[in-house]
């Protein structure tokens, strides 16, 4: 029984709740822009998944916010947009 409901609880997020996860997205889309430096704002992706932002917003997102958007038809979140244009490849 322990390892049905461990198989069960691993695979919540292959569930094939499809969404835009816009929880994730405004983290990581403000994530890329926090700082012109980019070891920096690798410094503060590591530090959001270690405290654990990253993880705890997917969730969110997975169990909350898409079934939301799915049954209300609005998500309470804003579209975050595109992630920035962080490489300047000129």
């Amino acid at each position: 029984m322990k390892k049905l409901t461990a198989i069960l609880l691993l695979s919540l997020p292959l569930a094939g709740c499809l969404g835009p996860n816009n929880a994730l997205n405004s983290i990581r889309n403000w994530n890329a822009g926090v700082t012109e430096m980019d070891w920096a704002n690798e410094l503060i992706f590591l530090g959001l998944w270690f405290i654990p932002v990253y993880p705890f917003a997917f969730l969110a997102d997975v169990v909350v916010f898409n079934t939301w958007e799915y049954w209300g038809g609005e998500s309470p979140i804003k579209d975050p947009g595109p992630f920035p244009d962080t490489f300047n490849l000129k």
